[in-house]
């Protein structure tokens, strides 16, 4: 079931850097116009700035945001802040969320029973993005409460492609596995990037030049990878010569753990992700 945002109003709790991904992408794809939307933020000079650069009405107060688009027929409160904020924008907001208010939670960490408790509202969608989503290029992984409609669900999905692309998921604890994977996953890959780049600096590229080559490199890579829907494994052997760099190169990896450090990390992403969901 496909949706437009036409008649939605949005109010985004909490406006930083991913909330302002959504607001560009938003109005960049007119899948909604300025007037649809509001925001809130603690400083003033952040407000300001918002409310230029978008022509959005930017609150100050996290119920009066709210209470500005729950008059209107469909509308999405979406709570954007930090984990640690999040206890008290809840209480705030407890007795000026609407039961029939769609919920959307990009909140790490932060289960839809805990929100749908604070809030008497059982229409809560959580979501996580990923960095690329600031340029339109990311993937969010999301899922939602039972009671949300599939005309609901259409809606957030159309919300979402503001941000790339979007992936629904059958349970709450595949939200962490994401978190793990896609969510903290540009982390491992910038990390690769950056000890890639040094490499080729000492080997005796200038900065510039290995860094274009490796950047040029890893996307041309996934690209390829998109493109041929083969196994990565098969990929490897591709270019993978007997006896020549890639052998050698696989062989050192394999030797320093290179798959037992990054699924390690992947781990640890994931235990941390659930531990933030059961602080309280």
């Amino acid at each position: 079931m496909e949706h437009n945002l036409a008649e939605t109003k949005l109010a985004f709790i909490g406006c930083g850097v991913m909330a302002e991904s959504i607001v560009a992408g938003l109005l960049r794809k007119n899948l909604v116009a300025a007037e649809q939307i509001v925001a809130t933020h603690p400083r003033e000079n952040r407000r300001l700035e918002l409310a230029e650069k978008y022509g959005i009405e930017v609150f100050e107060d996290n119920a009066k945001a709210v209470q500005h688009i729950r008059v209107y027929e469909n509308s999405i409160v979406a709570l954007c802040v930090k984990p640690q904020r999040l206890k008290g924008v809840l209480e705030e907001l407890k007795d000026t969320v609407l039961p029939v208010q769609i919920v959307l939670s990009i909140i790490a960490g932060a289960r839809i029973e805990t929100i749908s408790e604070a809030l008497n509202n059982k229409k809560i969608v959580r979501a996580m993005p990923n960095t690329p989503s600031q340029i339109g290029a990311g993937i969010t992984a999301w899922t939602c409460d039972q009671e949300v409609s599939e005309e609901e669900k259409a809606q957030i999905k159309a919300l979402l492609t503001a941000l790339g692309k979007e992936l629904f998921v059958e349970t709450e604890n595949m939200i962490d596995m994401a978190t793990s994977l896609s969510a903290t996953g540009p982390t491992y890959i910038f990390m690769v990037m950056e000890a890639l780049t040094d490499a080729g600096v000492h080997l005796g590229f200038s900065r510039e030049m290995s860094k274009e080559l490796v950047q040029e490199t890893m996307l041309g890579a996934v690209l390829f990878a998109m493109e041929s829907h083969k196994h990565p494994a098969e990929l490897r052997n591709m270019v993978t010569s007997p006896g020549g760099t890639s052998a050698d190169a696989i062989y050192q990896m394999e030797k320093g753990g290179l798959r037992t450090v990054l699924s390690k990390a992947v781990y640890a992403a994931y235990s941390r992700a659930v531990a933030l969901g059961q602080k309280k």
